[in-house]
């Protein structure tokens, strides 16, 4: 993982899940793991519902 990779992902843990830097710094390897995952879930889960979103309000216009 390069330097700029593990600055994006501290970021994302301390804003989506209210993590302190001292916190993710003091977790151990497969604690870190679970969150990661946990991180990609909520990530993919806010694209889909993004786009469900779109193609309703693109429906919508299509109807008027």
């Amino acid at each position: 993982m390069d330097l700029y990779t593990l600055y994006e992902l501290n970021f994302s843990l301390m804003y989506i899940h209210k993590l302190s830097l001292t916190e993710i710094q003091d977790m151990i390897p497969w604690e870190r793991d679970l969150y990661v995952d946990r991180l990609g879930q909520y990530i993919e889960k806010q694209e889909l519902e993004r786009k469900q979103e779109e193609l309703n309000r693109q429906s919508r216009i299509r109807r008027r």
